[in-house]
């Protein structure tokens, strides 16, 4: 359904029109739209965890540099032209947090989130899914200023932020100087990987979040991630 951005019911119709797709998933019967539901219902959060590591663990991507990066998703499918219209505003939208490789281009992290906010709390917690697949001792993490944060490691690629116009501390000036560096060999510009990962899987599987209920809005991002890998 994410992949061919359909409702429950559309894609039952779309199912029932398709003879080779049926045959493809080897479906004896199609299923109607509420067994759709309730099967999603069922993709709890740990599944999903699991179902991501097992196609990692498969494909076993080696990365010296991953990138992270979060992207937004709107909470409706209304058009901005609707939105507009009616006068209705949404102040709030769903965050998706991915670690991406820079050689295989997997996604080998996500973590969902709400929107408007800082991108330092996904730091940690991609960091802990990704490190896996990164080279022993050697890999890197490659993000923008938005995670400059505590939680910082010494060998992170994130620029700091200038706050109060200078910076002063002796760690964050030699983080500066590393992440320039790594500019003008070229690796530091591989992070917009990430960013073209997020573009592919909103144009890909859409750019709005379709379930009604909290914590399935929480699970898309993750199950948009998956779908990816899949994809690639």
């Amino acid at each position: 359904m994410f992949y061919v951005r359909k409702s429950y019911r559309d894609m039952e119709e779309w199912l029932l029109a398709s003879d080779a797709v049926v045959k493809e998933l080897g479906l004896e019967e199609i299923p109607d739209h509420s067994t759709l539901n309730r099967t999603f219902k069922r993709f709890r959060m740990k599944l999903l965890e699991k179902l991501q590591r097992t196609l990692l663990d498969e494909l076993q991507p080696s990365e010296l540099g991953i990138a992270f990066d979060t992207t937004g998703f709107s909470p409706t499918q209304a058009s901005m032209h609707y939105l507009a219209r009616c006068g209705r505003k949404y102040d709030h939208y769903y965050k998706g947090g991915y670690a991406v490789g820079i050689d295989s281009q997997l996604i080998l992290g996500a973590k969902s989130g709400q929107g408007p906010g800082a991108d330092t709390v996904f730091l940690e917690p991609l960091r802990r899914k990704a490190r896996r697949y990164g080279k022993r001792g050697e890999w890197m993490v490659l993000g923008d200023m938005g995670f400059d944060a505590i939680t910082v490691r010494p060998g992170d690629l994130i620029p700091p932020i200038r706050r109060g116009g200078v910076m002063k501390l002796p760690e964050r000036i030699e983080r500066m100087e590393m992440v320039l560096a790594a500019k003008l060999d070229g690796f530091y510009g591989q992070r917009w990987k990430v960013e073209t990962v997020n573009s592919v899987i909103k144009r890909k599987f859409g750019d709005e979040i379709r379930s009604r209920k909290l914590s399935r809005r929480y699970r898309e991002p993750i199950v948009k991630g998956l779908i990816y890998n899949i994809h690639v």
